[in-house]
């Protein structure tokens, strides 16, 4: 067998990785511990994203064509991508989180949406939380002059009935008397 044909199922299976992808984050890996390693592995695994080592040569045809084709400068060194089709700024987020503790690893570049960043503006993209908690700021905030409205409201309806039977008995024996004396 050839070497093209042994190497072709690679670029297709990281063209089928980045296809639909939101983002796509390089990272160099060297000086991770094998703990170190599964532990980034298993975090990323549990937000949905891919995260796998291939040769350079095998990513840079594999991007070719696509908005990830901007990556390729940076592929050079040992290099593992992450790639996310959900959370667009879930690889960024988590492998920066990790790097707090293992420095060893490094954000080299990544594409968001179609945008490339280098490793400075991947680092202003981690900071950036995700979509669910986003939407539950959002709700958080619309939710309180809500239910402040509806307490307001809820406090006037009860001292509004209360006025009213207050006054209801002092104009109903005037009422009654006014027929009496006609």
């Amino acid at each position: 067998m050839a070497k093209v044909e042994l190497k072709q199922p690679i670029v297709q299976e990281i063209s089928e990785n980045v296809k639909d992808a939101q983002s796509v984050v390089v990272v160099d890996y060297r000086g991770l511990t094998v703990d170190q390693d599964t532990k980034l592995r298993k975090e990323l695994r549990e937000a949905g994203v891919t995260y796998k080592v291939y040769k350079n040569t095998m990513m840079n045809f594999a991007f070719k064509g696509t908005d990830f084709e901007s990556l390729a400068p940076v592929l050079e060194g040992p290099s593992a991508i992450a790639i996310s089709k959900d959370d667009a700024t879930a690889p960024a987020r988590i492998v920066a989180k990790f790097a707090e503790n293992a420095p060893a690893l490094e954000i080299k570049a990544g594409v968001v949406e179609g945008t490339f960043y280098d490793a400075e503006g991947m680092k202003a993209i981690a900071k950036i939380p995700s979509r669910n908690e986003l939407l539950s700021r959002l709700l958080g905030s619309l939710q309180s002059p809500m239910a402040n409205f509806a307490r307001v409201i809820n406090q006037i309806a009860e001292k509004t009935p209360a006025a009213a039977t207050a006054e209801a008995p002092a104009e109903a024996p005037a009422a009654e008397e006014a027929p009496a004396e006609a």
